[in-house]
């Protein structure tokens, strides 16, 4: 017999369990519109709505932009002219394999300009698991997203004729309809650098009958009513359907054939009635995903940042592989045009990735990551080249080769999935050769660099800047080689990793340009963007010495050298000289915009450098840095970030800082203590462990670490290894108000560094 003691007390558990998977909500704290108000001007992170599942093949957006834009989402823009299935990475290089829905009330309108409606932010809802929008004619369209597809629904207002329009979006297209079983199947071609035969095939399966139907084309708009089938430019369809219907559709790609796209739907959607169910389980995903990192202590806008940057963290690089109906992973390869088994990812810059993005992979998606150093070695197979910018072929954007950062910081943190002496092989390739698509598809000039010891300008653009990318990429090389007693490639990058000298100016202490005869450039200013520098000027690029930080500080003459000069980051004027620019770029833009001297976080070369304190005996400075950094610059609205996203970095960057930590110098075990940013934070690691960071004190005010335990035992280090963190336990810090000027202060508290390396 049940008491009623009983029955109160399971009310009692039943509540409590409820709670307790209300807490578990972390969703509800994110907003995918973070970062979406973004211009050609001003990005403030560039990003774009996306509905996805973490690391996704493909993602769904709503579409202000016209097709090929590369701002497909823009916050100030009062229309939606469509709902795509995309995988851009960045605004400044147009996407690819895209097709878009376009729900239409009243009378058939293809054209993308025509069709575009009106809507409110008042009435759209931006989450990891559902997204939604009604627009101003009160016409609905919902999207709850699967790894390699999604669930649509329109719901259309009652009395009002209800069509639906697929658009082909820039090139090659094809569609075909069957009106029995209520499918559309197609494909499309469009983006840039594609091997042979890439196509994205996708099927769709709709839950309610046609009334109507026919094909038209987005280059003159020309509607062929009643056709079944459409091939050629810019082909699409369109349906009609009873008036005041809600219509359900489900879609699925594969860039392998259409019948493994037809196995994808089955496989993530086959099951999924209702939009609710296909939300449910993407909610299950991201829950359990955002719940890797659990913090505490903070304000609701605290939980709503740390949060929404996380999902940003947890995009890129896409998967690029899909699963067989055995389950195997394969994959059509972008770079030799066939399907191998394995694993591959794309979509993404190492430029940009290297720093943060990857690293906090380690930590939290260590098998995910030994897959993607396999799928590099397999890139490397394919293509003879590692790749730099994937897109989702090689670009070879940017600079440096850093696909040997990944696969060394890989190796430093235990996750061995590949063959090093393979890695070192491919990466000496890289080293000393250019390839043929970009300045970091190997490397542009290589020759000088090996034979001067540095890379000369003005004979090759961004010279400097390369020069000390380079220099760190052959650290890595190097910290391969010694790691797996590989003395051949050893000998040779142990030769390079101290090439960053070449370009200090002793007597202005800055990093400069110098030509092949050696001399300095002229009439030089630190000021002036470009020239031999990326994106920035020898303010920014004065730190990119993730490696050497000692050996940077003694040819700065010292630690107060050192640090008076990076005092003098934040406090001289925000002052841009455009230089070979030749106007304001974004980033000039951003940095003024922070106003914090000439500190520019909105871009990738001096984001680390808050950190450099701890090498150079004043770590409370990094502590107060860093939090003002995250407090200032980061938040959760359309506003969100302080330049490019990029394709997770800068939400790394805020993620690991958040922890209270760092990756100056991937590949290390090494992370750089900062000040962490809520109360108590918990890592739930794959392997069942936790790491738990407890700041006693923690709040807006108390930034500053007093004092350190480490399971315990005192802990005065200004860094914690990796497998600090992977063999569980906790750091705890009592906080303060005031600088704590003694704790960390030793030469053997400080981080590593090459020069002093035992």
């Amino acid at each position: 017999m049940v008491t009623k003691k009983a029955i109160l007390l399971l009310a009692i558990g039943l509540s409590r369990a409820g709670l307790s998977a209300q807490q578990k909500n972390l969703v509800q704290y994110v907003n995918t519109l973070q970062g979406t108000n973004s211009t050609h001007e001003l990005t403030r992170g560039n990003t774009y709505p996306t509905t996805a599942l973490p690391f996704g093949m493909n993602t769904w957006t709503p579409q202000t932009g016209k097709n090929g834009d590369g701002w497909k989402y823009q916050y100030h823009k009062k229309t939606i002219r469509g709902f795509q299935q995309a995988h851009q990475c960045s605004s400044w290089s147009r996407d690819y394999a895209v097709f878009s829905l376009m729900p239409v009330l009243d009378s058939l309108v293809v054209d993308e300009d025509k069709r575009a409606t009106a809507f409110s932010h008042d009435q759209e809802t931006g989450k990891p698991d559902y997204y939604q929008v009604k627009f101003a004619n009160q016409l609905q369209t919902e999207i709850a997203p699967t790894e390699r597809g999604a669930h649509l629904r329109f719901s259309y207002p009652k009395g009002k004729k209800s069509f639906l329009v697929l658009d082909g979006y820039t090139n090659l297209s094809g569609v075909q309809i069957d009106v029995a079983k209520r499918i559309i199947t197609g494909y499309v071609n469009n983006g840039e650098g594609f091997k042979e035969g890439f196509r994205n095939f996708f099927v769709m399966r709709f839950d309610q009958p046609f009334k109507a139907y026919g094909t038209w084309e987005n280059k003159q708009n020309t509607i062929q009513t009643g056709n079944l089938s459409a091939e050629g430019k810019g082909k699409g369809a369109y349906l009609e359907f009873k008036p005041g219907l809600k219509v359900q559709v489900k879609v699925a790609s594969s860039y392998i054939s259409p019948e493994q796209a037809v196995l994808n739907l089955e496989t993530e959607l086959g099951n999924d009635k209702q939009l609710e169910d296909t939300r449910r389980k993407a909610a299950a995903v991201w829950n359990a995903s955002l719940g890797k990192i659990e913090v505490e202590g903070g304000t609701k806008e605290d939980k709503e940042t740390f949060y929404s940057c996380f999902f940003r963290a947890s995009l890129f690089s896409r998967k690029f592989y899909e699963l067989d109906k055995d389950g195997k992973p394969y994959y059509f390869s972008p770079y030799d045009g066939k399907v191998h088994e394995g694993y591959m990812y794309t979509d993404t810059g190492f430029w940009d990735t290297f720093r943060a993005q990857f690293p906090l992979n380690t930590i939290m998606h260590p098998e995910m990551h030994g897959r993607y150093m396999q799928g590099l070695i397999s890139a490397w197979e394919q293509c003879g080249w590692l790749p730099s910018w994937s897109f989702p072929s090689e670009a070879g954007s940017m600079i440096g080769n850093h696909a040997i950062s990944l696969l060394t910081d890989a190796w430093a943190k235990g996750i061995r999935t590949f063959d090093p002496q393979q890695a070192l092989k491919a990466y000496l390739h890289e080293a000393t050769n250019k390839g043929p698509w970009g300045p970091a598809n190997g490397r542009d000039g290589w020759k000088d660099y090996y034979q001067l010891g540095y890379v000369p300008y003005p004979e090759v653009r961004e010279a400097t800047a390369k020069t000390l990318e380079y220099s760190y990429d052959d650290f890595c090389g190097f910290q391969l080689a010694e790691m797996t007693g590989q003395t051949f490639y050893s000998d040779i990058f142990k030769k390079t990793v101290y090439n960053y000298k070449n370009v200090m100016d002793p007597q202005t202490k800055f990093m400069r340009g110098r030509d092949r005869q050696g001399k300095w450039n002229a009439s030089f200013d630190p000021y002036e963007w470009g020239g031999p520098f990326t994106e920035g000027n020898a303010w920014h690029w004065q730190w990119s010495v993730f490696h050497d930080v000692q050996g940077l500080i003694d040819l700065m003459g010292g630690d107060d050298a050192f640090n008076t000069r990076m005092d003098s980051v934040f406090t001289a004027p925000n002052t841009v000289n455009v230089g070979s620019y030749g106007g304001m770029i974004h980033e000039m833009t951003e940095m003024v915009m922070a106003d914090m001297g000439q500190y520019a976080h909105g871009n990738q070369p001096i984001q680390h450098m808050p950190y450099l304190y701890t090498y150079s005996g004043q770590p409370w400075k990094t502590q107060y840095q860093v939090r003002n950094i995250m407090s200032k610059l980061y938040n959760a609205t359309e506003n969100g970030y302080p330049g490019d996203e990029d394709q997770g970095q800068t939400s790394s960057w805020y993620v690991l800082s958040a922890l209270g930590f760092y990756s100056v110098t991937p590949g290390t075990d090494q992370y750089v203590l900062g000040s962490p940013a809520f109360k108590k934070i918990t890592i739930n690691l794959e392997n069942g462990k936790q790491f738990v960071i407890q700041a006693d004190g923690n709040d807006a005010e108390h930034v500053y670490i007093k004092s350190a335990t480490l399971n315990g035992k005192p802990y005065a280090a200004n860094y914690v290894k990796h497998s600090d963190i992977t063999n569980g336990g906790l750091l705890r810090l009592e906080m303060s108000a005031s600088p704590e000027k003694q704790r960390g202060t030793k030469l053997a508290d400080r981080p590593f560094s090459l020069s002093t390396k035992p």
